[in-house]
């Protein structure tokens, strides 16, 4: 093969590689014809004129994550922090991303740090640690605002650290120790409380208790005291009522007659044996007048 047509097929070759282009996937190509915007290529087999068309930008669609880096912001109480975090971002448009800008990736950086300088500047240190989600929040809307024109979408912001200075952290670690022990107390003091009041509790309750006991004891006592005296005035009545029966009986009379000399004689005889010195009454030899009178009472008593 001579040397011209080995140059005249490398020439052809190489004109079919300028001629098509493929595109990959989730990945845009902006073309331009004699230095102007022509089109933006799709992904898959496109065909350009060569010397007349060119590549000029190539952008992945894909979300892209950035890093930002750490930089000194200051607190609304003149404290100093360093503070980084991670951007996500996405293209949309490829051709406002080409010719909207000249670098977003560094835009959006930039952007990112002054607008969490702006928002921690607005927050005392005690705050930055809990309003993480707001300053996250400003921080895409500030950006996803100014990159309108950028082609550009801000999908979220996180903050990775912040990071106060060693003294700032001295003072919150001794804050914190002081937290934890005066919740300590609070709880201990609680748990005294309720164990003193447990405690008052559980007497009361005996006291109540015991004080019922006693009153049904002396109820019970009362009324087993009130049976017992119904039964003996009961018993009592009974026995006078059958006695009376008996003396109204045929040889009644008689029997309380012997009756009432057998109990005063015994009697006589106790009073004898209890001590040296003894009085008689003087009718004690007179004893049918003594069962006389005792007989005449009985008999003056009503008949039932």
């Amino acid at each position: 093969m001579t040397t011209p047509l080995l140059v005249l097929l490398v020439l052809v070759v190489f004109t079919i590689l300028m001629t098509v282009k493929v595109i990959p996937q989730q990945t845009a190509y902006i073309m331009e014809r004699l230095g102007k915007f022509y089109g933006v290529l799709q992904p898959g087999i496109n065909f350009i004129i060569p010397f007349f068309d060119r590549i000029a930008y190539k952008y992945t669609l894909k979300e892209t994550a950035i890093d930002i880096p750490e930089q000194i912001c200051i607190t609304r109480d003149n404290v100093q922090v360093r503070m980084d975090g991670v951007i996500f971002i996405q293209v949309i448009d490829p051709k406002k991303a080409a010719y909207g800008i000249a670098d977003y990736t560094f835009a959006v950086i930039q952007l990112a740090q002054t607008t969490m300088r702006s928002e921690i500047g607005k927050l005392d240190l005690d705050k930055t640690f809990e309003e993480r989600m707001t300053i996250n929040r400003a921080v895409v809307e500030s950006i996803d605002e100014a990159a309108i024109g950028w082609g550009v979408k801000v999908l979220r912001y996180e903050i990775k650290n912040i990071t106060p200075p060693q003294s700032v952290l001295n003072a919150m670690e001794k804050q914190m120790q002081a937290e934890r022990e005066r919740r300590a107390v609070i709880l201990q003091s609680d748990g005294e409380k309720q164990a003193a009041i447990n405690v008052a509790e559980g007497q009361k309750q005996k006291a109540v208790l015991e004080s019922e006991g006693l009153r049904l004891r002396q109820i019970n006592e009362a009324e087993g005291e009130a049976a017992a005296l119904r039964s003996v005035a009961e018993a009592t009545a009974e026995s006078i009522r059958v006695v009376a029966q008996a003396i109204q009986m045929d040889g009644g009379a008689e029997a309380v007659q012997l009756k009432v000399a057998e109990n005063y004689v015994e009697q006589f005889g106790k009073l004898a044996k209890a001590g040296n010195t003894l009085i008689i009454p003087a009718n004690l030899t007179d004893m049918g007048s003594l069962i006389a009178t005792a007989l005449t009472i009985i008999k003056s008593e009503p008949k039932k």
